[in-house]
């Protein structure tokens, strides 16, 4: 689906790269393809390939990375010296089904759909390399400008870190990104410096000891209640060990113990993830789960084993590049069509990036205006305004374009 949205008003600054009408189409034949042809993390080949043929098509050079999925591609002249700028995609896809039944893309692979937008993502960095390798033909690009289209952003810790580990960073001195919003309008970004995103991780318990019947608890060790206490006090203890600002919060997806109403369990599992606001309670928060499980558990004489599974910290977003983005996005549709956004507590794995080089992500709205359809990530029917994929490209193209006049400033 596609309608242009209102808040598209064009900004005082003229700038090259828009998007032409004949690259608009084929992008959005580009990520309808795409959408229909799902796949998972580490598992993007026909992606990669897609992706390949068409930036080779350009006269570019890309290159898959090692891993063997994705792929980074230069554009302009690169002296090994001067930072790279660098716009980030990912591109692999959910393991559920696409429920939606009015749209001829809908996906073909059972099991798997384009959810969260990354087909949306992919599209816009690959129409942005496109415009930009037209503006350096025409010698109209100031600075060299990689992309990088990364695998297995839903895979925890995400498919960044193999990235970097592929080398991707090399050389690279600012990286921007977008993640879809299907709550902002098309033609819109949502921008917040700081954090954006929240740190995630994963969180598996395993509780063991004697069972028994449950006429004679005190001859045994009660899993149950073992298990009930600690999904209910571990998350109190925490919220009273940390600095409330950090925002961490455990909270429990599965808990599974016993097959009889009058036996007591020699086993019991538990399941959940840690969210945080901030880095600072993000990294002291493995020692003090465990030490609070750990607590529960001796009281009531359990055994407990912990798994705790290191997923995303924090997308934070570099005050000066989302000042970059600000300004992109105003030179192409005026300051209209930026709202500020709110901290999700939802992960990502850009986050690892900003680790190592300055950036920022902005939210790409991805609603029609006027739709009242309440669309979500990660669900069946999600979709998005096509739209989304002409102001994702500009914004980009221009946040390139600003940086290197900047740069020479400077």
């Amino acid at each position: 689906m596609s309608r242009e949205s209102e808040a598209d008003q064009p900004g005082e600054a003229a700038l090259p790269g828009t998007l032409s009408e004949r690259l608009r189409d084929e992008l959005i034949a580009f990520r309808r393809d795409l959408h229909m042809h799902p796949e998972l993390g580490n598992q993007e080949f026909r992606t990669t390939a897609a992706l390949k043929a068409r930036l080779e098509q350009a006269g570019l050079k890309p290159r898959v990375l090692s891993i063997g999925t994705g792929l980074i591609c230069d554009i302009g002249s690169w002296d090994g010296v001067r930072p790279l700028f660098a716009i980030r995609a990912d591109i692999d896809a959910l393991p559920i089904p696409d429920t939606k039944t009015e749209v001829p893309y809908r996906s073909t692979v059972p099991g798997r759909a384009h959810a969260c937008g990354h087909d949306v993502h992919t599209t816009t960095v690959l129409g942005a390399g496109l415009v930009l390798a037209e503006l350096d033909r025409q010698g109209l690009l100031p600075q060299p400008v990689r992309l990088i289209f990364q695998p297995a952003e839903e895979v925890l810790p995400g498919g960044a870190p193999d990235a970097m580990e592929s080398g991707v960073l090399d050389g690279v001195g600012k990286i921007i990104a977008v993640h879809c919003d299907p709550r902002v309008d098309a033609g819109v970004i949502g921008l917040r410096p700081g954090p954006i995103t929240s740190a995630c991780d994963r969180l598996e318990v395993t509780l063991d000891g004697p069972g028994g019947h449950t006429a004679r608890p005190h001859l045994t060790t009660d899993l149950v209640t073992a298990a009930a206490r600690i999904v209910t006090d571990v998350p109190a203890l925490l919220a009273r060990r940390v600095d409330a600002r950090s925002g961490l919060a455990l909270t429990w997806g599965r808990i599974e113990s016993g097959h009889a109403c009058n036996v007591i369990p020699q086993h019991a599992e538990l399941s959940g993830t840690v969210r945080c606001l901030d880095l600072p309670g993000w990294r002291a928060a493995p020692d003090l789960v465990h030490a609070a499980i750990d607590e529960i558990a001796t009281l009531h004489r359990a055994k407990s084993q912990i798994n705790y599974i290191r997923g995303v910290p924090p997308v934070v977003n570099d005050p000066a590049v989302t000042e970059l983005l600000r300004d992109a996005q105003t030179a192409r549709r005026g300051s209209g069509a930026i709202e500020d956004t709110e901290q999700s507590l939802g992960g990502e794995d850009f986050s690892w990036y900003l680790e190592h080089v300055p950036g920022a992500m902005a939210r790409l709205g991805v609603r029609t205006p006027g739709d009242t359809t309440r669309r979500d990530l990660h669900r069946g029917d999600f979709d998005a305004d096509e739209h989304a994929i002409q102001v994702g490209v500009e914004l980009f193209t221009a946040a390139a374009l600003l940086d290197a006049e900047r740069v020479q400033v400077s």
